[in-house]
This record gives structure tokens, sequence and C-alpha cells, in this order.
């Protein structure tokens, strides 16, 4: 069977998966933000596609890169994308996913492009309602995280655009690594005490996980704040950031403290969001957790006192943040 690669190009990242038919899973993932150069998007998606080594293979993309403010609407976010897409890619079959979960032909979705605005999260529910018929997708990445319902097979999401899906908790704002601190807390643990936090873009949510542990440096596919690296000391300093000090004028712990509570109150956002979406699927139902930030959705299910489910097909044991790669890659082929 030919193979499809899976293309997703995110405002913050860009990513591509094959599946092979032996459902061997192949990824590849890059920084590339998109404000900063939209005209730069061809180079970094040919990079991100030529590193998985697949010739003429076709493409299936979805796009969420639409989004970000360097495009006046986005519409033209959407066509900006397919066109790289079209220019990076030259002769091959374009194929893009669309929020009903339809893969349509370029020259269609270029007619109607907000069809295709934000289908990531469609792709990835579409994969795992394969496999289980009744599941609640959490798919936590690094800027926000989807909460899918699927029943007897189907996706029974009652959101489909972006506003939709905020209104009705499938999407929640928050992510395991770009999400800006002063969005998920307003006061910090201090000396044992409630302190303000500054609503500067000081930290973000991958300096918390870092200093917890829940990250390793090389997970962290972002850029910073303050545009240094990924270590514990410079996690530390942005994160002291937050209460306008430096490590050094605060007591033992207090760090710690403040990325607790971050990573207290990211869990209890995807929490709330999941009982809201769980109380429309039978009792019993298995949530599937991945992304980069799987290990908050894992543990906003575990709040909700729902079971995780270790076997999502293909996307098991995918990396990270290429999860709608992955699923594109499948989908596309049949």
């Amino acid at each position: 069977m030919t193979p499809v690669i899976g293309l997703d190009v995110g405002g913050a990242n860009t990513k591509a998966a094959v599946v092979d038919d032996d459902m061997r899973v192949r990824t590849a993932s890059e920084p590339f933000e998109v404000w900063r150069r939209p005209d730069a998007l061809t180079g970094a998606i040919a990079s991100v596609v030529g590193r998985l080594g697949v010739e003429d293979a076709g493409i299936a993309l979805t796009t969420t890169a639409e989004l970000v403010d360097a495009f006046g609407t986005k519409r033209d976010g959407v066509l900006h994308v397919l066109e790289a897409t079209r220019q990076a890619l030259p002769g091959r079959r374009l194929r893009v996913i669309t929020t009903a979960g339809e893969l349509i032909g370029l020259e269609e979705a270029q007619a109607a492009p907000l069809r295709c605005a934000a289908a990531n999260w469609m792709a990835t529910a579409m994969l795992v309602a394969r496999s289980l018929p009744d599941a609640i997708l959490v798919d936590c990445g690094g800027t926000t995280t989807d909460v899918v319902p699927i029943i007897d097979g189907e996706v029974v999401a009652r959101g489909r655009t972006d506003v939709e899906r905020l209104l009705s908790g499938e999407l929640v704002y928050t992510g395991a690594l770009r999400t800006n601190v002063a969005a998920v807390v307003s006061h910090v643990p201090i000396d044992g005490r409630p302190c303000p936090v500054s609503s500067e873009l000081f930290a973000i949510a991958a300096d918390a996980h870092l200093l917890r542990g829940s990250l390793a440096p090389e997970e962290c596919t972002c850029t910073f704040p303050d545009g240094r690296g990924a270590s514990l000391p410079e996690a530390r300093a942005r994160l002291a950031r937050v209460v306008c000090a430096d490590p050094e004028q605060l007591a033992d712990g207090d760090l710690e403290a403040v990325a607790g509570a971050v990573e207290e109150a990211q869990v209890a956002a995807i929490a709330a969001a999941l009982d809201r979406v769980a109380a429309g699927v039978p009792a019993g139902t298995e949530v599937v957790v991945v992304g980069a930030g799987a290990f908050l959705a894992r543990a906003a299910a575990e709040q909700c006192g729902l079971s995780v489910c270790s076997n999502a097909g293909a996307l098991t044991g995918a990396a990270g943040e290429v999860a709608a790669a992955v699923a594109l890659s499948v989908l596309a082929r049949e």
C-alpha cells in the first residue's frame, strides 16, 4: 500500500508522520513559530517532510497555524498554509481534513478554507474510534487540550469551530509547554502565603514542568520567554520572575511550590472540562491520553475518577505533539 504522510502545521510546531503497513510509526517535528516568519513556512514544511525520507508519498494535511496573528483572518491563514504546503511539496497528491472528518482535495479546501481550520482533533479522534468505539480522547499538546467524546465508534463532539469547542468544554486553552503561567494562576504560594503574580510573559508551563521533573529538557520544543534554554537554573530564574524576584530572593521550596501550583491548576482546568464531556457518554467510558502533556491529561482523568486506557492503536507510543499527523497517515491511506 502506498504510504501517506500526515502533516500537522501548527502555529509553533510543524509535525509529520508516516505509518507503514505493519503500523510502525516514524515521526518528525520541528519548532517553527509561524507568526515570526510566515513567508518561511514553505521551507519548514519541506524540511520536516524531508526528514521522513519517503519520496513521492501523498500528503494529508491539518492546520492550526491559521490562528496566529500574522494573518488578518483565519481564512487568510488557512489559505497561506495550503499554498505553502503546495509549494513545499510540488507534484504530491494533497488532501486536507475538515472538521467534519472528510478528506478533501486542495482546490475544494481553497474554496472553503474555514472547513479546514483547526481540524487536527478530528483526525486523532477518528483514529481512536477505530480501536475504541467508546472513549474520551484527551490530547494535551504544548498549547491546548482537546477533550473529544466518542460513542459507538463515532466522534460525537458538540463543537466543530474553536468557539463552539471552547463553549462546550471540548477545547481547553492550556498546554504543557507554551501556556503563560500568568494565564494559569492568579496567585502562587510564597513563604506559605498566596502571592499575586505578574501578568507579564515571564515564564511558561514548560518551566513548571521542568522543575517538577514532568518534562525533560529535550521534550521542551518551544521558545522560552527570555530566549534562553531549558536547564533547571534557567527555568527557576523564569519562575522567580513571575513574582518579580530572583531565585536568591526566595526561600528554599518556594519555586517548587510555584511549579506545583501551576501543574495543579492545569490539571484542574482539564478535569473540569473532562467532567463536562464525561457527563454525555456512557458510564465507565475510558479515557485515551496523548500529547506532550499526557501526564496532565492522565492526572485529570484520575481526578475525575475515570480509567485511562493504554491501548490507542497507532497512537500508542507516538511522541508528544504528533498524534494528529499519525492519525492522518493512517486514515488517508484508506
